[in-house]
């Protein structure tokens, strides 16, 4: 049978934080990474679109990485996997590459192993190889996920229907962000007064949402937790937002760490991506911005034969 399966499997690009959610809210888009694998005597990766030629193509990439652990978890035997990546997210700009990897790797194991984990099993087990859940957890279920992980690092995480009517316009710059770097730079601890800032607009945020009251929405996205001090590293940031803001976005925030912004509007969202992109040229820093679907699917198995 080795060599002979070949699974495929579909994978969104993720949007974490969305403004106060700090680690704990993901939105998957329909942006898709794709990977194929197959059991083989060892681990080949080959990667094409983003990534290719800088990510490592051996045993420590990630997906191979995310194959191997599915194949532990499960108790089976592993031998290697040839591996192929058709990358569309593009890495180190806020949108979930890695949470992608991890995800797409432990699913294709998993399918290889003949689906002896559950999907929980999956989602903790992506979730402690990543750090945090909130990516993963959006990759893995699809939708606006809301998460969170125990002490032990069981993670429980529940997806919740997003409102149509509502463009979600994300600026990708051509420059790259490390995610250390974006951790690295925020307090050990804040103030109770930023904290309970924070509730009250995730809570807001999430009831907006649900109620679909747009008006509640300009003032849920604010935070106080990460994006005031990752303003030293993208200086451009409150210039490209208030420029979205005037063009009609509800509001607009960091994707994830960054560098990438997330703008939400009601209805059409390609004014806001236009006056988005003429801030961040106006500031010295090319790049492009795209409006995205949600993805209500979450991560796929495409097939195996």
């Amino acid at each position: 049978m080795r060599g002979h399966v070949r699974v495929h499997v579909r994978v969104p690009a993720t949007s974490a934080n969305l403004g106060p959610g700090f680690d704990a809210l993901g939105l998957a888009l329909a942006l898709y990474n794709d990977v194929e694998a197959s059991e083989a005597d060892g681990v080949t990766v080959t990667v094409e679109g983003e990534g290719a030629g800088d990510l490592p193509v051996g045993a420590d990439n990630i997906v191979a990485r995310g194959v191997r652990l599915a194949f532990e978890a499960a108790g089976r035997p592993f031998k290697g996997a040839a591996i192929r990546c058709v990358n569309r997210i593009p890495p180190a700009r806020g949108l979930g590459s890695s949470a992608a990897a991890w995800v797409g790797g432990l699913l294709a194991g998993n399918a290889l192993a003949e689906a002896a984990l559950a999907n929980d099993e999956v989602l903790t087990l992506a979730a402690r190889a990543e750090g945090h859940p909130d990516n993963v957890a959006a990759a893995l279920l699809g939708g606006l996920t809301v998460s969170c992980a125990d002490p032990d690092g069981t993670v429980t995480a529940v997806s919740l229907p997003v409102p149509s009517g509502l463009a979600w316009v994300v600026l990708v710059p051509t420059i790259s962000a490390s995610t250390a770097e974006a951790r690295a730079v925020l307090p050990a601890s804040v103030s109770r007064g930023d904290a309970v800032f924070n509730v009250q607009r995730v809570a807001l945020l999430l009831a907006g949402l649900q109620a679909r009251r747009n008006d509640a929405l300009a003032a849920a996205l604010d935070d106080r937790l990460h994006q005031p001090y990752r303003r030293a590293l993208f200086p451009w940031m409150e210039t490209v937002a208030g420029a979205a803001r005037r063009a009609g976005a509800l509001g607009c925030v960091l994707s994830g760490a960054g560098p990438s912004l997330l703008a939400l509007v009601a209805g059409d969202g390609a004014a806001v991506g236009r006056a988005m992109e003429s801030a961040l040229r106006a500031a010295g820093v090319e790049g492009r911005a795209r409006t995205y679907a949600v993805d209500t699917t979450g991560a796929t198995v495409v097939a195996g034969r």
